[in-house]
């Protein structure tokens, strides 16, 4: 028998990718659904430029005098407000893998296992930066000046991907005990609608009575309102800031494992 070469060689095992591939992958994924769901992109466009022309118009010039100085106020806000409507669709698309059974298959990779969610959130952080810039956009447009200038800007949406990060555990937890996707967007709802609207995201808190304002001024996203103001127009101490926090850090803190168990007994 003659020899001949092998046509086969040893090579070392490639390395095991790092959750931070793993998460990228499925970010990867998250983003494309821009692509191959446009009712989502739809949602995404239209939204923030539905309520920032609807209550920059319909209560400007009734709440502080003039649409330019409503605007000055409300802007701040109405980001926070968009960024946390914005998180329910990752609790809808976890709904919709799960119930089309991706997520057993998943379950069975070498993978990270916070890596499905870790991109969900990567969608989410674009979702977040594409409405917020939206939002500012239309409102420079409408006279808006943050006084901060870019720096202010820049550090408000990071605290904005902040918050949006921190809200998300909480659809990804009803995404997880949902089957239906309609049914966490009603239930996300219902729990949004009182919290946005009981905050100072539109009316300043020194207008209400004694009994509401003390509810708003308790109110987590208020805290975050008037942290993103003060960031904008350059007045944000540090206290202020970390307050706003706080309530993002205590979610993902508290919904980060209990989202992991809960995938790991499915």
């Amino acid at each position: 028998m003659s020899d001949q070469p092998t046509l086969v060689q040893h090579a070392a095992r490639p390395p095991r990718p790092s959750g931070v591939s793993n998460a990228l992958v499925f970010g990867w994924r998250a983003v494309l659904k821009f692509k191959h769901v446009p009712e989502q992109t739809f949602d995404l466009v239209m939204g923030p430029i539905m309520f920032t022309l609807l209550f920059t118009f319909i209560f400007g010039s009734a709440l502080a005098g003039s649409i330019s100085n409503y605007l000055q106020y409300l802007l701040p806000g109405i980001l926070v407000q968009t960024v946390m409507f914005n998180s329910m669709y990752s609790g809808m698309g976890l709904s919709t893998d799960i119930g089309k059974g991706l997520f057993d298959r998943f379950r069975s990779l070498p993978i990270w296992s916070l890596a499905p969610f870790a991109g969900l959130m990567v969608g989410d952080v674009l979702r977040h930066l594409i409405a917020g810039l939206i939002i500012l956009a239309i409102g420079l447009a409408l006279g808006y000046r943050p006084e901060a200038g870019v720096v202010g800007v820049v550090a408000a949406f990071i605290l904005l991907v902040a918050i949006g990060f921190g809200v998300g555990w909480v659809f990804l937890v009803l995404g997880m005990l949902i089957r239906t996707p309609a049914t966490v967007m009603t239930l996300g709802f219902a729990v949004l609608f009182p919290v946005v609207f009981t905050s100072n995201i539109m009316v300043d808190p020194a207008t209400m009575p004694d009994w509401l304002r003390a509810i708003v001024e308790l109110n987590p996203v208020s805290h975050m309102a008037s942290a993103m103001r003060g960031l904008m127009t350059g007045n944000a101490n540090a206290s202020e800031v970390l307050t706003a926090l706080a309530a993002p850090a205590v979610l993902t803190v508290i919904l980060a494992p209990l989202t992991r168990w809960l995938y790991r007994r499915e």
